[in-house]
C-alpha cells in the first residue's frame, strides 16, 4: 500500500474487517516479517514492486490520476516508506498506523480512460497491493539473503495475513492458505495485470534533476541510468513469465544465473553490513524497542521533513507530511546515528534480525 496506490474495480464504500476474524495482533521480534522487511536490500526491487502494482488496472488508473510519482519519485518513496514501514514494526501502534494509511486512500478515487470505476479502498484492490509487499519479502530472502524454506514461506504466509488485518479492510479477498495464495497470485498475474501509462512511467522512469544541483541535466540523467537499468533488470528476473511476457522484456537462462550469482554476493557482502545502515529507521527503532534500549512508548520514527510533498499538495489528504523536528531533536538524532555507525553496532540477537 502507497500513499497513492491502492484503487479498486468499483467505487465501493470502506468495508470493515470481518467480524469472525479475530483480534488484531501485530507481529513482532520473532516473526520472519520482521527479520526481512525493513531490510535495505529490498530496495533493490523498487521497480519489481512499482510496475506489479500500477499493472493492477484500477490501482494504475488511481496512481496515474492522483499521484506526484514522476514529479518527485525519490522522496515519494522515501516518505512513504515510513508509514507502510510502520505496520509490521510499530508494535501496539500499528493498527493506528494501518488506519493512517487506510485514511490516505479514503479520496483516491475515480474513472479510467475506459470508464471503469475505482475506489482506493476496495478491498480487492487494497489486498494487492500488500500481497505485492508479501511477496517482496518472499523473493528478497530467496533471492539477497539465503533463500526459504517451503515451512519458512508458510510461517510468512500466516504472517502477511496477521499484517494485513492491521488495516481493519475486509478480509474477504484474502486466500486460506499458501497453496491458495500461489493460486490466487498466478491468476492474477495472467488474468488481471496489464501495461498501463502508470506501469510504463515506473519501467521508464527518470530521476528529476534538482534544481540547486548545477550539473547539465544530459549527464545528470547518465549518472542514474545505470541504477535505473539495474532494477529494470532484476525485476524483469523477478517477474513471473506471464508478466515478464506482457511488459516485453526478455530473460535468458544466462541472465537467472547471473542473477543468482549477484543475490549471492550481495547476501555475502551484507554479513558486514551493521544494523544501522541495513535495517530501515522504522525497523531499527523497533528493534531497540524491543530490546528495552529506548521505552516502549518512544515517538515512532518520522520521515525527514526533506521528502515532504510540495507546498501546493500537503493539505491534501492523501498525502503523509512528516511533521517538524526541533533542532535539538535533528542534532541529537544525527549525533546518536554517528556514534552508532563509528562503533558499528549490530542489533542484539543478530541471528534472527539479520
Amino acid at each position: 500500500m502507497t500513499a497513492t496506490s491502492t484503487t479498486s474495480a468499483q467505487p465501493s464504500p470502506v468495508t470493515p474487517e470481518d467480524p469472525s476474524s479475530g483480534k488484531a495482533t501485530p507481529l513482532g521480534p520473532d516473526s520472519l516479517t520482521w527479520k526481512y522487511f525493513g531490510d535495505l536490500r529490498t530496495g533493490m526491487m523498487g521497480v519489481w514492486i512499482g510496475a506489479l502494482q500500477n499493472m493492477y488496472p484500477e490501482l494504475g488508473a488511481g496512481v496515474e490520476q492522483h499521484s506526484i510519482l514522476l514529479r518527485e519519485p525519490l522522496q515519494r518513496v522515501t516518505r512513504s516508506v515510513y508509514p507502510i514501514m510502520g505496520v509490521v514494526y510499530d508494535g501496539e501502534r500499528a493498527a493506528q498506523t494501518g488506519e493512517q494509511i487506510k485514511n490516505y486512500h479514503r479520496t483516491i478515487k475515480g474513472a479510467d480512460a475506459s470508464g471503469r470505476r475505482y475506489h482506493a479502498l476496495n478491498p480487492e484492490t487494497f489486498y494487492w497491493a500488500h500481497a505485492t509487499f508479501f511477496m517482496l519479502v518472499i523473493k528478497v530472502a530467496e533471492y539477497f539473503c539465503g533463500g526459504l524454506t517451503e515451512a519458512e514461506k508458510r510461517q510468512l504466509f500466516d504472517e502477511h495475513v496477521q499484517w494485513y488485518r492491521m488495516y481493519g479492510m475486509s478480509m474477504r479477498p484474502v486466500p486460506k492458505s499458501w497453496e491458495e495464495f500461489q493460486h490466487y497470485w498466478d491468476r492474477v498475474c495472467r488474468e488481471r495485470l496489464e501495461i498501463n501509462q502508470a506501469t510504463l512511467d515506473i519501467l521508464q522512469m527518470r530521476i528529476p534533476k534538482p534544481k540547486f544541483v548545477l550539473i547539465p541535466t544530459p549527464l545528470w540523467d547518465q549518472f542514474f541510468k545505470p541504477l535505473l537499468a539495474g532494477q529494470r533488470w532484476i525485476a524483469a528476473g523477478l517477474f513471473d513469465p506471464p508478466v515478464r511476457e506482457k511488459a516485453g522484456m526478455r530473460w535468458t537462462p544466462g541472465d537467472e544465473i547471473l542473477l543468482r550469482l549477484f543475490g549471492k554476493l550481495v547476501e555475502l557482502v551484507f554479513v558486514a553490513v551493521p544494523d544501522e545502515i541495513r535495517l530501515h529507521p522504522r525497523a531499527l527503532a523497533a528493534y531497540r524497542r524491543a530490546q528495552g534500549r529506548i521505552p516502549a512508548d518512544a515517538p515512532l520514527v518520522e520521515a525527514p521533513r526533506f521528502v515532504a510533498p510540495p507546498p501546493d499538495r500537503r493539505s491534501l489528504p492523501m498525502h503523509y507530511v512528516p511533521p517538524r523536528r526541533t533542532i535539538l531533536e535533528r542534532a541529537g538524532s544525527l549525533v546518536h546515528t554517528t556514534l552508532s555507525l563509528a562503533g558499528l553496532r549490530p542489533v542484539r540477537n543478530r541471528g534472527r534480525a539479520a
